[in-house]
């Protein structure tokens, strides 16, 4: 059996977090693509890798005890990977502590608050009909800046997000704050964010793994197929698709 990890990806902000991960730890691994446009994502066999039908997963031939494991929801995935490898993860207790909590930010609130202002304000507007929603596009856009303006005065106080070292932390951020110009952001009134993304962005790590399967990344707002499996979940109603 192979020791390369299995990565089950789609070029998405989450995605770029565990191909980013793998690059900067140095692991082997090898891509499996799901393809969350055309419906791959529910396909049973992935399923019993990521019941909740979300990319990214991996399987680890050499997991715990020696035994293959599977994993799914990418923090979660970005701790094993640190734990397996003793990178990215600080270097004292108090570190971790800070790694973790800056992972959960980006879990709890940056990735969902800036993936529902990609929703209302790039996509909803091209759905047919149109659901272009003033309210929704306001408070997600707004939110987004809120989390942005706490992710820069943090990053006035430290050169990464965790403190003066690189971690999975800037690993989960990253893929999200680099699109802010989608989520109808500013960097002029965050300096020490703008300096950050430049900084991460031009480590080769994180610039080879932004760059898997940078060709298959569509344009969902001319997509009515993609739309329908993504934002009316027509196949998870299917019934029977997840049995």
């Amino acid at each position: 059996m192979s020791d390369a990890i299995e990565l089950y990806y789609w070029p998405t902000p989450n995605g770029w977090k565990i191909a980013i991960a793998l690059e900067e730890m140095g692991l082997a691994w090898n891509l499996n693509l799901v393809n969350i446009g055309a419906g791959e994502q529910f396909d049973p066999d992935f399923l019993k890798i990521a019941p909740n039908n979300r990319m990214p997963a991996i399987i680890d031939p050499q997991g715990p005890d020696g035994r293959p494991i599977s994993i799914f929801e990418s923090g979660a995935i970005l701790q094993y990977l640190a734990r397996k490898t003793g990178q990215f993860y600080g270097r004292t207790e108090r570190e971790r502590v800070q790694v973790d909590q800056w992972l959960m930010w980006q879990m709890g609130g940056l990735g969902p608050m800036a993936g529902q202002a990609h929703h209302f304000l790039k996509y909803a507007p091209s759905l047919e009909p149109p659901q272009d929603l003033p309210y929704a596009k306001e408070r997600y856009r707004n939110e987004t800046a809120r989390l942005y303006g706490v992710l820069d005065r943090q990053l006035a106080q430290t050169e990464y997000v965790a403190g003066d070292f690189f971690s999975i932390a800037d690993m989960a951020i990253w893929p999200w704050a680099s699109l802010w110009k989608g989520q109808e952001q500013t960097l002029e009134d965050k300096p020490h964010m703008a300096r950050w993304l430049e900084t991460v962005g031009a480590r080769p790590g994180v610039q080879a793994g932004r760059a898997v399967a940078a060709q298959n990344r569509g344009d969902l707002k001319a997509d009515r197929k993609a739309q329908e499996i993504l934002f009316r979940g027509a196949r998870a109603r299917a019934p029977g698709r997840d049995q």
